[in-house]
Parts: structure tokens; C-alpha cells; sequence
């Protein structure tokens, strides 16, 4: 690999770790923002997203995506369903952190894969591997041991993992990048949500630009307008790592936030963790570990058969005792690829 390549791939690997270590931190952040109710900072998290997109989008100069967008009504309402169930995951996030439900939040995150998985066979109709249907299976055994052991069923971590891979699903969709895409659904729920701002203001409930004596002051007011901040920097350097490593490194690292939000919980925060639950988390990672192993093992039968396909193109694409009327040039090779 030439050194520039190298480089490139070390950057992306950075970026992806940026992206996923700052996700991960987030339990760090919101109780940093109390005494502001979860509502309160969620409505705050929306506004300030869509001002720090836009300032974004205005130094890269990057507009022409838009007004394709706007006359195809199908995608605006997938952006707009989009941003709904984003705003839900968000919400139940955001509370359930503060209100001391880290360690669940992670379990949310760690599930996501099976559910997505789930999602596609029962939406569009995908065929699984025999890992894949094992790693389910254990996923949901998982469930059912940590219903038993947090003595309900873990509506918390099963909200987040069904918003976040209906989110996906609905971004598959729509093939947007993440920064035109978080554009487009900041844009959409800022009416709703300065309005709400508003209400909160008037009604005496809302924090953003108060002070109280023994409480908070004007830092607070800052740290919700960072939360805009903070919510587009991870989905920056996302962007920047997807284009430089393979997708299989960003499968690997997106299990950085969970992990990071797992030992928040248990290690800062000092949550809860009997048997049962230990247990329940085990079978968890069980199942990923086999996901990851199948999807490893996928990728290396994948590049072995694109060099046995690339071995075989001379000898099957020219018939014996003719020369080839275009000769092999190492311009030709990227065409070549592209078209594996």
C-alpha cells in the first residue's frame, strides 16, 4: 500500500474513533446540563443542531444538494419520518441517562445490529446466514434473561434499538450523507422544537438564558447551545472516516459508544449490575461476536474470490492464439475495479 494510502487509512481510523469515542462519551455531557429536563435539552439539542449544520454547510459551501430534495416529495417524507424517530431516540437518550439508566442505554446500542438484522429480513426481505440466525437467536435469548433480571422488560434499550435502526433503514433509504441528512431533519423539527422553546419559556420551565442564584448561570445556557456542537462533530468525522476505511473497520468501531457508555455506568455512575444482568449483557456480546466473526469471515471469502475472478480475466477474456485489441494499462485498472 503507497504511503499516502497508508496515511489516509490512519486518518480514517482516527476519525472513526473520534466519532464513535465522542458518542460514547455523551453520559458525560447531558447531567451536565441539569437542572434543565430532559424536554428542555432535547428541544435545545434540535435548535442548535440545525445552527451549527447551517454554519457547517456554510463554509463548505455546500448547498446543491437541496433543491433536488425539494421536488422529490417521497424522500422529504422519509427525511420527515426520519427525523421524528431521531427525535424520539434522542429524547428517551437523553432522560434516560439522567435519570440514572446508563448501563441500559448501552445495552440499546449493543442490540441495534440484531435489530437491524431483524429489520432486514422482515422489511426487505433478506436472507440471513446461518451466523446471523444464531447471533438473533441469542440476542433474543438475551432479552428474556435481562426482563428477568431487571424485573420488567428493558423498554429503555429496546426503544433506542428499534428507533436507531428504524432511523437507519429510513437513511438507507433516502441515501443522503450524514451532514446533508442531519440538515434536513434539524430542519424539519426546528418549527416544532423552537416553538416548544417558546412554551417552555413562557410556562417558566425553560432554562436557556436564566440564571438561578445556587444553581446554574450563564454557563448553562452555553453548554445548551454546545449541544448543537457536539451532535454534528461526530457525524463530521464519520463522513471523514467512511471515505478512507472500509466499512467492516466502521462495523468493528461503532461498538466503541456502547462500550464507553456500558463503562460510564458501571464505573462513574456506579450502577446496578447483578448476575442476572451480567448474564444478559454476556449473551449480548455473544451474539456480536458471532455477527463479527461471520461478517470477517464474509469479507475474506469476498477478496478471495475477487483475486481468483481478477487471476482468471486474462486467460477467459482472450481466446486462445489472439492478442487482445485493447491493451492492459494501469489507467483501465480503476474501471476494472469499479466494475467488480
Amino acid at each position: 500500500m503507497p504511503e499516502t494510502t497508508q496515511q489516509e487509512a490512519g486518518r480514517g481510523l482516527w476519525f472513526g474513533v473520534a466519532a464513535y469515542g465522542i458518542s460514547g462519551l455523551f453520559p458525560l455531557f447531558w447531567p451536565l446540563l441539569e437542572p434543565g429536563a430532559a424536554d428542555d435539552i432535547l428541544a435545545n439539542r434540535m435548535v442548535w443542531s440545525l445552527v451549527a449544520v447551517v454554519a457547517l454547510l456554510l463554509v463548505q459551501r455546500h448547498w446543491g444538494w437541496i433543491r433536488p430534495l425539494l421536488g422529490q416529495p417521497r424522500r422529504l417524507a422519509m427525511l420527515g419520518g426520519a427525523a421524528v424517530v431521531i427525535s424520539v431516540n434522542w429524547g428517551v437518550y437523553i432522560w434516560a441517562v439522567n435519570a440514572g439508566h446508563v448501563v441500559e442505554t448501552s445495552l440499546g446500542y449493543f442490540i441495534n445490529p440484531l435489530v437491524t438484522i431483524a429489520f432486514g429480513v422482515l422489511v426487505l426481505k433478506e436472507r440471513l446466514r446461518r451466523a446471523q440466525w444464531v447471533a438473533v437467536g441469542i440476542g433474543a435469548l438475551a432479552v428474556a434473561v435481562l426482563t428477568v433480571g431487571y424485573g420488567r422488560l428493558p423498554w429503555i434499550a429496546l426503544t433506542l434499538a428499534l428507533s436507531f435502526a428504524t432511523y437507519g433503514l429510513l437513511k438507507k433509504t433516502v441515501g443522503l450523507s450524514g451532514l446533508e441528512s442531519l440538515a434536513a431533519e434539524s430542519a424539519f423539527m426546528f418549527p416544532f422544537a423552537l416553538g416548544y422553546l417558546v412554551y417552555l419559556q413562557a410556562t417558566g420551565r425553560g432554562t436557556l438564558g436564566h440564571t438561578v442564584a445556587g444553581s446554574y448561570g450563564w454557563g448553562h445556557s452555553g453548554l445548551l447551545v454546545l449541544s448543537g456542537v457536539i451532535t454534528a462533530v461526530p457525524l463530521l468525522c464519520f463522513g471523514a472516516a467512511a471515505v478512507r476505511v472500509p466499512l467492516t473497520t466502521l462495523g468493528l468501531l461503532q461498538y466503541l459508544a456502547p462500550v464507553f457508555q456500558f463503562l460510564i455506568g458501571v464505573a462513574v455512575f456506579h450502577e446496578s449490575m447483578p448476575p442476572a444482568r451480567w448474564a444478559g449483557f454476556a449473551l449480548v456480546w455473544a451474539a456480536l461476536a458471532v455477527l463479527t466473526w461471520d461478517a470477517l469471515r464474509r469479507v475474506r471469502a469476498d477478496r478471495a474470490a475477487d483475486r481468483a475472478r481478477a487471476a482468471a480475466t486474462p486467460a477467459d477474456a482472450v481466446p486462445s492464439g489472439t492478442a487482445p485489441t485493447t491493451p492492459t494499462t494501469p489507467a483501465t485498472e480503476p474501471a476494472r475495479a469499479a466494475t467488480r
